[in-house]
């Protein structure tokens, strides 16, 4: 089942949230600040001890103060041109996400719109990759995901190519 939820991904109650991440997986701003700020100090500990992530990949740890069970840490590729890999690097940030969720019994996932933010990946291409991914995924586990739209904008994008599907 997929679902595009207006909101916010700290408050979500899925088994696992998707931090937009960078590398060093230290509190940044936008989705990474909120979700470190509220998950509390012991977040930023275990992320230091995991040593980082490389693009295109993820790392889970728990949620502490958070409402889920577990961070899923993802690494999106900086868009410059789309020439450069950046559709490929998406892909297997999302095929890592749900890898995650098979390894550790996941059965439901919140997303935001990862690289979208500070990563300029632009939305209506990396929404399309979101859902070729996950429906590809969802045909071999069975995973329940929320995409999770921080603005009515990015919501709207979404719904568009939901609906296309």
């Amino acid at each position: 089942m997929i679902k595009i939820v207006r909101g916010d991904i700290t408050s979500q109650t899925t088994d696992a949230i998707v931090n937009a991440a960078h590398t060093l997986l230290l509190a940044g701003s936008g989705v990474c600040g909120a979700i470190h700020r509220i998950a509390g100090p012991e977040l930023e500990r275990e992320c230091s001890e995991i040593g980082g992530c490389p693009t295109g990949e993820a790392r889970i740890t728990g949620a502490y103060n958070l409402p889920c069970k577990h961070v899923i840490h993802a690494v999106a590729p900086r868009y410059w041109d789309g020439r450069r890999g950046e559709s490929e690097l998406l892909i297997r940030c999302y095929k890592s996400i749900f890898a995650l969720t098979e390894k550790h019994g996941i059965e439901s996932v919140s997303i935001p719109a990862i690289g979208t933010g500070i990563y300029r990946y632009p939305i209506a291409e990396a929404t399309q990759i979101a859902f070729d991914v996950t429906v590809a995924i969802q045909e071999k586990q069975n995973v329940s995901v929320e995409f999770v739209c921080f603005d009515e904008d990015t919501a709207t994008v979404y719904e568009q190519v939901h609906q296309r599907r």
